[in-house]
């Protein structure tokens, strides 16, 4: 089962996309995962990377029971934790702001909001499309370090735009010491631009604005990889279905 390029089986699982090691771990610990044919229960087992590795449909009905959520972010609230004493996004996940036009079966359960995290994050101070989700597969996949998903944002802007300040923002930006990935910026109107970025560093599109003498005066996120706000209402969120990719 094991050689000297060996890994921990819930990294491995991870590292396939079968799941994330947290939710490896759990279905490891109750027996669900087979290696080579073989149930493993021991949590912490090494494994080869080209081991066959198949879960029980116990696992897979619970893999598949965990949700995400497509939610319009209006400004005030905060899509993580911290010690400010503001409210949080997930607190709008509840069956009134259900968007009525959502055509999944799923309707509101209170256990949906367990576990669910957001996948990136959107300041108190920066409205629109925000990704909350029980999948950590889904997770990573929008935001590991290596994610190949763009974000869009329309973000409206106090300053002259000038055509070096829009080539600049595009590539030739540092934060914390480290150069940006290259981004498309685009002005739609005099003061109205369009971000596509490929990362996601804290404030980078205030601070990028900032570094070209532009100030920041609303920031909205429309888009993250295949998932559009389109006619979804501020303040009101739906289910992710299950043909839709990111």
């Amino acid at each position: 089962m094991t050689d000297d390029n060996s890994l921990r089986l819930s990294k491995l699982m991870a590292y396939k996309g079968l799941c994330s090691r947290r939710e490896a771990d759990q279905l490891i610990a109750k027996g669900w995962v087979k290696v080579d044919g073989q149930v493993v229960s021991e949590l912490g087992t090494q494994v080869s990377p080209k081991a066959d590795i198949t879960l029980s449909s116990e696992a897979q009905k619970l893999l598949n029971q965990k949700v995400t959520i497509i939610l319009n972010k209006p400004l005030g609230y905060l899509s993580s934790p911290s010690n400010d004493n503001y409210p949080l996004a997930v607190q709008l996940v509840r069956s009134a702001n259900q968007d009525r036009n959502d055509r999944r079966k799923n309707r509101f359960d209170p256990i949906h909001l367990k576990g669910l995290a957001p996948a990136g994050r959107l300041d108190i101070d920066s409205k629109g499309l925000l990704v909350l989700t029980q999948n950590g597969v889904l997770a990573k996949q929008i935001i590991g370090e290596n994610s190949p998903v763009d974000k869009e944002y329309l973000v409206r802007v106090k300053g002259h735009v000038e055509k070096s300040k829009l080539a600049r923002l595009e590539f030739g930006i540092s934060l914390d010491n480290r150069l940006l990935k290259r981004a498309k910026v685009k002005q739609l109107q005099p003061n109205l631009l369009q971000f596509i970025l490929c990362e996601g560093r804290k404030r980078q599109i205030r601070r990028m604005c900032e570094a070209v003498e532009l100030k920041v005066l609303s920031l909205k996120r429309v888009r993250i990889g295949k998932l559009r706000l389109n006619s979804l209402k501020e303040g009101q969120w739906r289910y992710l279905g299950s043909k839709e990719k990111v």
